[in-house]
């Protein structure tokens, strides 16, 4: 009996024989990042003999991109990228993290490539020798050569930056470096059968088993010695926990855009109107949630200032108008800094254009309702003060010459009079000083 349990021990497969996959899917950002990082290291905690990232992505943020292909370099398990199902994608910053992977395989009708960075692949001026003006007599040309030069530069700099890091990845694991140069600086792309024919991946598979079968036994350089992949026991799925379903949630330009406005707004009425406790407790979650957030994305600051200046404008209208100069004013700061607040051209990561628009406006019809009720104040009579009490009839209660009292508007005041007055006299108010009033017998009396 203890022979056949020690022989049924020794065939099943052990705890620690597991694949985990990784579901990749949309933009690349901080959440995506965090979420790969965290699984290969708890892969590593839980012996876990491969990590499949099962990519679908149309690119997404340098940073975050950076963060997952370090990880993979430097996890202890092999690590196996499969771009899948068929017609996904691993554009731009995917196919640098499938090219960084120990095992690059697609799916059919998957494909590959455009990895040039946004800010080169844009539309610029004419920077050819050959475009440009034999003559530099006038300022403005060369001054306008100067920045096209200062432009071209940077362009270059980012470029080969990308092309020497592309290069390095895909020599790293064997792989045809000299395509992956053409996906940086030509913005080439492949289909999944041709990426296998030019060497740029390892192997097509047609689904998630068939990948696990055919990778099972391979060797490859882990951690800069050779190891043999063992994908022999069962797969499990590893989905987002809340923690990176809600990362992923704030870490939207749009929604970290509405906290942040929600909580400097929460925070303006509770300073406002102390003791309501309610929009200062919400506004400061919602402002420290978005400033978590904005840290994590490409941040412009001279767009966040914009944003905060058009605020304060607006505050400063409400508070004492200007016949809309301090409003318009920041209604316009306002829609620009949120315009320029994402320092990105990628799409997933710009506050959306009908979101500034819808808000802007909103604010707009906010204040020009305020300018109209304070235009209609000022034209509205005085219902209180010396200007209505001046001039005014009262009545005499008791007194006089002297001190005495006088009725007004249904209102015993304190009064003096040098004439001598009866009750029920009709007097007129000529001044006051404090609360006491001077009056003198009204003419049609006398």
């Amino acid at each position: 009996m203890r022979v056949l349990l020690l022989c049924l021990l020794l065939l099943a497969p052990s705890a620690g024989s597991q694949v985990w996959v990784v579901p990749l899917k949309g933009v690349i950002g901080p959440a995506s990042a965090d979420f790969l990082v965290h699984q290969l290291e708890a892969a590593a905690e839980n012996d876990v003999t491969l990590v499949v990232i099962q990519l679908d992505t149309p690119g997404g943020l340098d940073t975050a991109m950076r963060q997952m292909i370090q990880a993979v370099a430097q996890s202890p398990v092999p690590v196996a990228t499969y771009v899948s199902p068929s017609g996904a994608r691993a554009a731009s910053a995917g196919t640098y993290l499938l090219l960084a992977s120990h095992i690059a395989a697609m799916a059919p009708g998957t494909n590959l490539g455009a990895a040039s960075p946004v800010a080169i692949g844009m539309p610029s001026q004419p920077n050819d020798p050959q475009n440009q003006p034999e003559s530099t007599d006038e300022p403005e040309g060369a001054g306008d050569n100067d920045k096209v030069v200062a432009r071209t530069t940077l362009e270059k700099k980012a470029l080969n930056d990308a092309i020497a890091y592309i290069r390095s990845l895909a020599e790293l694991h064997g792989r045809n470096a000299d395509w992956a140069e053409k996906a940086v600086s030509e913005a080439a792309s492949l289909p999944a059968s041709e990426a296998l024919e030019l060497g740029v991946i390892d192997l097509m598979a047609d689904n998630l088993p068939d990948l696990l079968e055919s990778v099972d036994g391979r060797t490859v350089q882990l951690l800069a010695s050779p190891h043999v992949i063992d994908s022999s026991g069962e797969y499990v799925i590893q989905e987002p926990n809340w923690r990176h379903r809600f990362l992923a949630v704030i870490t939207n330009p749009n929604v970290a855009y509405i906290l942040m406005l929600v909580g400097i707004y929460g925070l303006i009425l509770e300073f406002y109107n102390p003791g309501v406790g309610l929009p200062g407790v919400l506004g400061g979650i919602c402002l420290l949630l978005a400033m978590y957030a904005l840290q994590m994305m490409p941040l412009n600051y001279a767009g966040l200032a914009l944003m905060l200046l058009g605020i304060i404008l607006m505050i400063t209208e409400a508070l004492s108008p200007s016949f809309g100069l301090f409003g318009i004013g920041g209604v316009i700061a306002f829609a620009l800094g949120s315009t320029m607040l994402m320092d990105s051209d990628l799409p997933g990561y710009r506050v959306a254009l009908p979101l500034i628009l819808g808000i802007s406006l909103t604010s707009l019809g906010i204040f020009t309702l305020v300018l109209s009720m304070v235009l209609k104040a000022r034209r509205r009579p005085a219902t209180t003060g010396d200007v209505l009490l001046v001039g005014a009839d009262a009545e005499v209660v008791d007194g006089f010459p002297g001190p005495g009292r006088v009725r007004y508007g249904g209102e015993i005041w304190q009064a003096t009079s040098t004439e001598p007055l009866q009750g029920g006299d009709a007097v007129t108010i000529v001044k006051r000083q404090g609360m006491t009033l001077s009056v003198q017998k009204h003419k049609e009396s006398s």
